[in-house]
């Protein structure tokens, strides 16, 4: 049991309730048993108390859109556009092994739980034949730090020879990828409340997919009762590709094969016009909007004021390390924010719906929103508890606004079902030293070997 006091409270439950002063006790069972205003004047015998003085609490942040395996690769093809981003590193991709695979994820994922992130997705699609099993390598990645966990299984199957854009040496032969996606549902999915890993399936792209592979992952999917993810509308060379290809807009190619729904979240979204915003928002299909990335590849900007006014499910994410090389899911609120507003003014989005992008409306994405997103009674502890009283941070008297508006904040509690997975600014279940160690090797062994 923990009783955090003295705290300002951000719930982001459906009322939006806050508390400049307040508590949260987390039960044993770990589950939040309570949250309020003041101290709490219940029983509270054996808890462990944590001052809260200078800090705020807010629900655990929810990265929707990531790919881990990039840790090894950052700092590459800096000046490129998408397409030419991917063919540059294309190759070096196809060199991975389990290994370089479960350091990089291991970087990537205590990183992310520096940066207050909570619940991680990962979108890995790249299984070199002799590169071992990469998919186990970077879940026992996650439950090493303590993250709640999504990892899904990507694939491609059409390579350069036959249109798309990899290479022919970083496909799968189309059944091989439709029975190693079963095999890794059969094999790991939890689908309880308390699950600490689901795995949904996510063929990778319209330009490194097949239709067939679109078409049956998607029954597969539904078959089996997980979730859908792919990239979709990210690039204006994307969206030629797909009227190219299959005389359709990229939303269309997605309704076409079965790819719009409320089980169904899309990375990035960039490029959407209104009639495919507006059949987002019908289906309830949701997006992972990846603000940096976007920029760093100079992709545009999402239209996110429009996909949250027609009730299009949005969640945060950091991208792939390669195409963001900061990966801080804090850091993203900000940037959410100020994309918004570069596109609409500053009525376009404020702090605390940059707050509910990062926690609920990512929540929502990955199907969780009865488990986490918000602090209420009853939901899983996955709660971060910010310090705001430092030099960057002190004189921002609102304190969302303070995490929102200034710069990243240390993380001096995350539980994750209850569970401490960073203390004071640091790692509890693994060695930051260490976890950097075996990235930099992981890197140089592979740029190595490619």
């Amino acid at each position: 049991m923990i009783l955090v006091e003295n705290a300002a409270i951000a719930t982001v439950d459906p009322a939006g309730r806050e508390f400049t002063s307040g508590h949260v006790l987390v039960g044993d069972d770990g589950r939040i048993a309570a949250v309020g205003a003041g101290p709490f004047t219940g029983t509270a015998e054996g808890a462990r108390r944590i001052d809260g003085t200078g800090c705020l609490v807010t629900p655990g942040l929810v990265n929707t859109h990531h790919h881990l395996y990039q840790w090894a690769t950052r700092g590459l093809a800096l000046d490129e556009t998408l397409f030419g981003w991917l063919t540059t590193l294309y190759p070096i991709w196809g060199r991975l092994d389990a290994e370089i695979v479960g350091a990089a994820a291991g970087a990537g994922l205590g990183w992310l739980a520096l940066s207050g992130c909570t619940t991680s997705m990962d979108h890995h699609y790249v299984f070199p034949r002799d590169g071992g099993d990469v998919l186990a390598a970077e879940i026992e990645a996650a439950r090493a730090i303590g993250l709640r966990f999504h990892p899904t299984r990507g694939s491609m199957d059409l390579s350069r020879k036959d249109g798309g854009l990899p290479p022919d040496h970083v496909v799968e032969d189309t059944d091989e990828a439709l029975a190693a996606t079963e095999a890794a549902i059969d094999h790991w999915h939890d689908p309880s409340p308390e699950s600490m890993l689901r795995i949904a399936v996510a063929p990778c792209s319209p330009f490194s997919v097949t239709t067939r592979l679109m078409t049956e992952s998607a029954e597969l999917a539904r078959r089996k009762g997980v979730r859908l993810h792919t990239h979709l509308a990210e690039t204006d060379d994307e969206e030629e590709f797909c009227l190219k290809q299959f005389g359709c807009t990229p939303v269309e190619y997605a309704e076409r094969v079965g790819w719009l729904g409320d089980d169904v979240w899309l990375a990035h979204g960039v490029h959407l016009d209104d009639s495919a915003i507006t059949k987002l928002g019908a289906t309830g299909t949701g997006v992972a909007h990846c603000p940096s990335s976007n920029a760093r590849l100079g992709a545009g900007s999402a239209r996110v004021r429009e996909l949250l006014d027609h009730g299009v499910p949005v969640g945060l994410g950091v991208d792939g390390a390669a195409s963001q090389e900061v990966s801080h899911l804090g850091a993203e609120l900000r940037q959410a924010l100020y994309t918004a507003r570069s596109r609409g003014g500053p009525q376009a989005m404020d702090a605390r719906e940059a707050l509910r992008l990062g926690t609920v409306g990512g929540a929502r994405c990955l199907g969780r929103q009865d488990d986490i997103g918000s602090l209420e009674p009853g939901k899983l502890a996955d709660l971060v508890m910010w310090r705001l009283d430092g030099l960057g941070h002190d004189g921002i008297d609102d304190k969302v606004a303070a995490l929102v508006f200034g710069p990243p904040a240390r993380v001096d509690l995350a539980l994750v079902g209850g569970r401490p997975v960073v203390e004071r600014g640091e790692l509890t279940n693994a060695d930051a030293d260490t976890l950097t160690a075996r990235a930099r090797a992981a890197h140089r062994r592979l740029l190595r070997v490619a």
